[in-house]
């Protein structure tokens, strides 16, 4: 034991904790002691798993995004270019009661989600009575850290750690700032409606699907192949990854599953979330012919539309559209499930089937207040641009002078 010259706290060593890599464990002394644990990895440890997601299932809104699997799955992928900050929070029963995934920059200045990038949902997780609190201390860890910039993407608007931030941000130095990110589309399946005959789901775009999985079945009728373990996944995944690749290049786009990262990324996460029962890869098929595929996942009520694709030699029949209606059309039926949830993006086939969307925030906290006056100014100019199509064009024409006069200064 020895401590700590800088915040005079007392740091020990637990034999629980020997293989990891600790950073600190500060005694918190907020309402009830809270200890706060400090790693640079997200350890390998079967009992963190268990007590990772034991919390998270005590959530008032658990994700796939949240669990141990997720961040194990980012930090083999992506080690290489992700420093994790793990932050574990432990009550007075030497239970966990809190815990966030961060990645830290190589120069130690900033924060972000360690899911940013993958997660369609990340946040600081807690429970309720603890959240504050907790919040609490990992700003204050990340304030004398000397971390200046924290940068939070996809946290959901309706979290408790929204009013967590206002709460304490001002008190460890931070300057606080939050917009939308993205609208998330969802299907909450006991709000669709039914035909009286047979109580079947009432879908957008029905007679079109007809048509469309008509003209693709051939002679086989056109069915779902669900894969739930990686044992069954592997066989038809460099398949998967062939056809987003080739749907995106079609488009002249890049598919994010042309770097070796995210694919890997996809690997271990269908190891990780088959071994826990949460993966559902989905292909539409008729015969061995697979015409679309949805890598998704089922957790505690929800089925995810993650990572779909479909080939792009059946792209006139609506392919996508046909798999998504027939997914949704297949959980309406599951009373183990509740929503489908479309994740990011506002793409217009997502607004056809929502009935429910769910926002989520972009959240900055800056040491430096002119960083913090410059971001909010120069989000509020761009919102007033886009409602005035006068002053659009007028920046629009601005910024095409500033750029030819800077062409011609270069010659």
């Amino acid at each position: 034991m020895f401590r700590d010259s800088m915040h005079g706290c007392k740091i020990t060593e637990e034999p629980a904790l020997c293989d990891w890599v600790v950073l600190r464990i500060h005694e918190k002394k907020v309402g009830e002691p809270l200890r706060v644990a400090v790693l640079e990895t997200i350890p390998e440890d079967t009992k963190l798993q268990t007590q990772w997601n034991d919390l998270v299932l005590q959530l008032d809104d658990p994700q796939v995004f949240y669990t141990y699997e997720w961040s194990l799955a980012v930090k083999r992928a992506y080690g290489t270019s992700l420093n994790p900050l793990l932050f574990l929070a432990y009550d007075e029963a030497d239970v966990l009661c809190g815990l966030v995934s961060l990645a830290v920059d190589d120069k130690q200045h900033q924060v972000t989600f360690l899911c940013a990038t993958t997660g369609d949902y990340c946040d600081f997780l807690a429970l309720t009575d603890r959240k504050s609190q907790f919040v609490s201390a990992v700003l204050e860890s990340l304030r004398d850290r000397g971390i200046v910039d924290i940068t939070l993407t996809n946290l959901p608007a309706d979290s408790t750690t929204v009013a967590a931030f206002e709460e304490h941000s001002a008190k460890n130095g931070y300057y606080w700032f939050t917009r939308t990110a993205y609208i998330c589309a969802q299907v909450v399946l006991e709000r669709i409606e039914r035909r009286s005959s047979d109580g079947k789901p009432l879908l957008p775009g029905r007679k079109m699907v007809r048509r469309s999985l008509s003209a693709m079945s051939g002679e086989s009728p056109v069915r779902l192949d669900h894969a739930y373990n990686w044992d069954s996944v592997a066989t038809f995944f460099p398949e998967f990854v062939r056809a987003h690749i080739e749907r995106f290049t079609a488009t002249g786009r890049i598919s994010n599953l042309a770097r070796p990262e995210r694919q890997r990324f996809l690997t271990e996460l269908a190891k990780l979330l088959g071994d826990s029962g949460w993966l559902a890869l989905t292909r539409m098929m008729s015969g061995d012919r697979v015409l679309a595929w949805n890598y998704g996942f089922h957790f505690e009520g929800t089925w995810f539309w993650y990572q779909p694709t479909f080939d792009t030699q059946m792209e006139r029949y609506s392919p996508g559209f046909c798999l998504l209606s027939k997914l949704i059309e297949q959980a309406a039926e599951d009373p183990a499930l509740r929503i489908v949830d479309l994740g990011l993006g506002d793409e217009e086939y997502k607004e056809r089937f929502a009935n429910q969307n769910r926002r989520t925030l972009y959240v900055t906290l800056r040491r430096s207040l002119r960083r913090h006056l410059k971001e909010v100014l120069r989000y509020r100019a761009t919102e007033a641009i886009k409602i005035s199509p006068q002053l659009e064009r007028s920046a629009r024409k601005a910024w095409s002078g500033l750029r030819a006069l800077a062409d011609k200064n270069k010659t």
